[in-house]
């Protein structure tokens, strides 16, 4: 049996480096805004109700079974998940060995579940409905987005949920209809209905391909976690623009689902997610398989 594979030290600061600045690109500005104490509700929702951190996100991790080497690769040495190793080519660090087993029941529901998810066709006419069944009804009080305006007003927003017909998918959205919403729903929905009803068209599904990556933690290569997230980034602006609240000051165009032409819009783009989205989770599928069939490694190689 071969040993795991190595990276040198140019090889893996390289990366590291080229990680650290894509993120940056992608958050910097918005952290500079936070710190002066602005909001934006796409960014807000991936680093809120998405519990990684952007510290979490800009650190590098190579993904399960990669050694790093050389004099910098000590700095992993205070990362509980990482365990220094002895080779042949002198001291290590990679991602624990033990902790595959330890996640093993989560490697195996994310697998499942997005097993089930492929299988199925994209239905594409829910036409962003949820964050409308949010606020429905619900006064003041069921703004998510506080700090700004529905474009309708709250009659206008309960014109158009009542003029159509929900059919939210994804139990993590539905969760939050508001309870003049959640039998208007076309499905009731459980946390035991997601094996049986997430599908590949939904925009929530395509999104938490970031949480279920950062769920696996360091198992998982930095460099995929953030193809995932930028794809979450995409989705959530879809989202949101789609959402019944004004957020023109974020220079986001609605998608004005309470039309024709903005319903249309809306399955494009929720289409073209789908199939943005279709090769990630097939790469993520991929991982969590190749985690689970994994065995321990040799040949030269022991932990410290």
């Amino acid at each position: 049996m071969s040993g795991p594979a190595s990276l040198i030290e140019a090889e893996w600061t390289t990366r590291r480096d080229a990680h650290t600045a894509r993120v940056e690109n992608l958050v910097g500005d918005y952290l500079t805004g936070r710190g002066r104490g602005n909001t934006h509700p796409v960014l807000d929702f991936l680093f809120t109700y998405y519990s990684h951190r952007p510290g979490q996100l800009r650190r590098w991790n190579p993904g399960h079974g990669i050694v790093l080497t050389g004099d910098r690769a000590g700095e992993y040495a205070e990362f509980a998940s990482y365990e220094q190793v002895q080779t042949d080519w002198g001291v290590g660090y990679r991602v624990r060995s033990d902790l595959v087993e330890r996640r093993r029941s989560s490697i195996e529901f994310i697998l499942g579940l997005l097993t089930a998810t492929a299988e199925r066709a994209p239905l594409l006419g829910c036409f962003g409905l949820h964050e409308w069944a949010m606020v429905y009804r619900g006064g003041i009080s069921a703004q998510r987005h506080e700090q700004v305006p529905l474009r309708l007003g709250r009659d206008g927003t309960d014109a158009v949920v009542d003029s159509m017909t929900l059919r939210c998918t994804h139990y993590d959205a539905f969760r939050f209809f508001t309870p003049d919403a959640t039998p208007r729903n076309a499905l009731t929905l459980s946390p035991e209905s997601r094996l049986g009803s997430e599908q590949p068209g939904c925009i929530h599904a395509s999104m938490d391909l970031y949480k279920w990556c950062y769920k696996l933690g360091p198992l998982i290569d930095s460099e995929f976690l953030t193809d995932c997230f930028e794809l979450a980034l995409h989705a959530r602006t879809i989202d949101m623009r789609a959402s019944p609240y004004d957020l023109s000051d974020y220079d986001l165009e609605p998608i004005r689902i309470e039309t024709a032409a903005g319903r249309a819009e809306y399955v494009r783009a929720q289409g073209e997610l789908s199939t943005e989205a279709a090769p990630l989770r097939s790469a993520l599928m991929a991982r969590c398989q190749n985690l689970l069939i994994g065995g321990e490694f040799g040949d030269g190689l022991t932990a410290e």
